[in-house]
């Protein structure tokens, strides 16, 4: 668009003020006027913005002076960008070293960032925090203040469901992230999303251990992908995942109907889990799991499952823009054929991610890392990163 075009799209002559706005000008300099950025879409440069008279305009970047496009790329990157049938997640850029937490409370005129947390053992969390804390100033100095206490986020909510029954309700702090003094991943991912996220975050963790993807978090959509050819097998409706009274015994697809079916009754309570939050956004899934597959599950299905489940849960949280990190397990190398299948499954899906978790994990996951917490802690910052990334496009 060239920048006589701006005139139309003002009104000849009219330059009124906004009440929120700021002074924008054309590319060459000959037009200014008032209004207030609305939206911003920088993959398609695409700008919104509303005068003080309640007209919107809608027109490219490209129209606007250097100076604008520098404040565009700075301020307006931040502002949540509408899409289709969701909205995308305004994140600041990582900071090659996190700070510690302000203490400030999060902007509760905005919707809560909501993430939630799925898997076994790997996320369920064994890490030693004890044995943390004596090392956080040095490996994880964000954790603690001055004087070695654990450091509280107050705007990151932490919140945690072991096998249905509520464990965790609290601010973020690593003095108790998975509960029994123990952490999980949550810690690293929670301080990340924290600091990069100007909005309320909540950490929804709801999982336990020695579960399959093959068979007891079977999605719904998956047809005939579990265990022995298995297709899942509950009947709850996907609004309102529930584990039916009438069905007897364990079934195909149970655990994921608890597990969902709690961290949406929790939803449905906001306000219980984020003190004054009104309102919220399922921005994103993590996924740790792997170690039952083998026995219980369908390791040469997991790619196709592990697509069956991003969508299945995007559904079931109605948020078709949300994110997926998944990470391997800890002692499997990439040519491993669990790994395989997490990247087979990443490669086709534009919003998923897969964090590679030897590198930074310390034993094997069989046997809980030996309840070492440097290895939560990194998997979890690794998690973070790769889902801030994803956040970003």
């Amino acid at each position: 668009m060239k920048p006589y075009l701006l005139s139309l799209i003002l009104g000849v002559g009219l330059c009124l003020p906004a009440a929120n706005g700021r002074t924008w000008t054309s590319s060459d300099g000959s037009k200014a006027f008032e209004a207030e950025l609305t939206s911003y879409d920088p993959e398609s440069g695409k700008v919104v913005m509303k005068r003080s008279d309640g007209k919107t305009l809608s027109f490219k970047q490209s129209i606007l002076s250097e100076e604008d496009l520098e404040f565009l790329k700075a301020e307006g990157v931040k502002l949540v960008v509408k899409k289709s049938g969701g909205s995308k997640t305004a994140v600041k850029a990582v900071p090659d070293v996190l700070p510690a937490p302000d203490g400030k409370e999060a902007d509760m005129s905005k919707p809560v960032q909501v993430f939630i947390m799925m898997g076994q053992s790997n996320m369920l969390g064994f890490g030693d925090a004890g044995v943390l804390k004596g090392i956080a100033a040095d490996k994880y100095p964000y954790l603690v203040d001055d004087g070695g206490a654990w450091n509280v986020r107050k705007d990151v909510r932490n919140v945690f469901f072991n096998n249905g029954t509520q464990s965790i309700n609290e601010w973020m702090t690593a003095e108790n992230g998975s509960g029994r003094e123990r952490i999980g991943p949550e810690i690293g991912i929670g301080n990340y999303l924290g600091e990069v996220i100007d909005a309320p975050v909540m950490i929804l963790k709801s999982c336990v251990g020695n579960r399959a993807l093959g068979w007891d978090l079977l999605p719904p959509s998956a047809v005939g992908t579990g265990r022995d050819g298995l297709s899942y097998q509950g009947d709850s409706e996907s609004s309102n995942r529930k584990v039916k009274a009438d069905k007897q015994g364990w079934y195909a697809g149970l655990q994921y109907d608890l597990d969902v079916g709690v961290a949406q009754d929790a939803l449905k309570k906001l306000s219980t889990y984020y003190p004054d939050a009104k309102d919220y956004q399922v921005a994103g899934f993590f996924w740790w799991q792997g170690n039952a597959e083998p026995g219980k599950g369908n390791v040469e299905n997991y790619d196709k499952n592990l697509a069956f489940l991003f969508n299945d849960l995007k559904k079931d949280f109605n948020a078709p823009n949300a994110k997926f990190v998944c990470a391997t397990l800890g002692e499997h190398d990439k040519s491993a054929t669990l790994s395989q299948k997490m990247f087979t499954f990443a490669k086709q899906e534009k919003d998923a991610e897969v964090f590679y978790s030897k590198p930074v994990s310390s034993g094997g996951s069989g046997g809980h890392y030996s309840k070492n917490p440097e290895t939560y802690m990194n998997v979890g910052e690794g998690m973070g990163k790769a889902m801030v990334e994803l956040l970003s496009k």
